[in-house]
């Protein structure tokens, strides 16, 4: 009985990973996709807005499918979902791209994943589970790489910029932790379908009311160095980037645990440097492969910390968050 237990333990750990490493390449080629609406003229805000609201449109069958009429499944995680819409989807990309306007790409993606860190003081302030020594080097390789692969050498800093990149970090723990603890009989699909018609509500009420700027010429775009109707990146920005990135990414965090599934998000980044390597020619450094390794290593390392503590019979109840 032990045994099998351990084993789908040990499918469930595989199975999570692998959702989560897709969930980070996925969410990877939101860059490639929304460069391109920006450069054709497209305001940043105006690119999250209709990544998050087609999503939800595209979302809207599959989810009533799965809920067949569950609504009491809703009404139940109905603070927890508000939550997720409105600060997880909708905060956490704006205040990202508020922050990218006062600081360069690289910090501002610095700062938004110290919402990593973020997860683990959560885990230890309102569950007990204090830090050790392996997963407090894993989360300090793992920035050194993060560092690394954004080659901060000679960007600026801007105390304002600082402050939009935290609430971004904010944000980013705020997904992890909620995708985590949402009650596993509502379909990650649906979860994300229900947060992001929430986010949605709230990014176009900010822009009717003036608070962020919604400029979308519909114009042709460069992508991939041709010239393609604006649908293209756009149906890519909310396919990709935001149906198959959040619904994978609540179904790990749920198979991992906040802090393990948070970590593995890291490589988001390493993501984002491969596919600028694959499709727009730009080759990463050695410092940014450099920092790949730190990444991993740092990812290891509080996996290796996870497992000693599964290891441990009498630290079971804890385990029951991650599962």
């Amino acid at each position: 009985m032990i045994e099998r237990s351990v084993v789908t333990k040990v499918h469930s750990t595989r199975r999570g990973l692998g959702l989560a490493l897709l969930s980070a390449a996925t969410f990877g080629t939101s860059g490639t996709f929304a460069s391109s609406l920006i450069d054709a003229g497209w305001t940043p805000a105006a690119a999250v807005t209709v990544r998050v609201s087609l999503a939800a449109v595209i979302l809207s069958i599959p989810a009533l499918v799965q809920l067949r009429g569950r609504w009491r499944l809703l009404r139940s995680n109905a603070k927890v979902v508000g939550t997720y819409g409105l600060i997880a989807v909708a905060a956490c990309q704006l205040c990202f791209f508020y922050a990218v306007q006062h600081l360069s790409v690289g910090v501002a993606l610095l700062l938004e994943y110290l919402g990593v860190i973020l997860v683990v003081f959560w885990m230890w302030i309102r569950h007990g589970h204090r830090p050790r020594r392996l997963t407090i080097g894993g989360a300090v390789c793992a920035i050194v790489g993060l560092g690394l692969v954004l080659d901060l050498t000679g960007s600026r800093v801007d105390f304002v910029g600082v402050i939009w990149g935290l609430c971004a970090a904010a944000g980013l723990a705020v997904f992890f932790v909620l995708s985590a603890s949402t009650d596993e009989s509502l379909p990650p699909l649906a979860m994300a379908w229900a947060g992001m018609a929430v986010g949605a509500v709230v990014l176009i009420s900010a822009g009717l009311l003036g608070a962020v700027q919604l400029h979308a010429p519909r114009v042709a775009v460069r992508f991939l160095h041709h010239d393609v109707n604006w649908v293209v990146p756009v149906l890519g920005l909310s396919l990709i980037a935001a149906v198959v990135a959040y619904v994978v990414g609540i179904g790990a965090a749920r198979l991992l645990g906040a802090k393990v599934s948070s970590f593995v998000g890291l490589t988001e980044v390493l993501f984002a440097v491969l596919f600028a390597w694959l499709l727009l020619a730009q080759v990463p450094t050695a410092m940014q492969v450099l920092g790949g390794l730190f990444i991993i290593a740092g990812v290891s390392l509080v996996r290796v910390d996870e497992l000693r503590d599964q290891s441990h019979p009498a630290k079971l109840p804890d385990i029951e968050l991650v599962s």
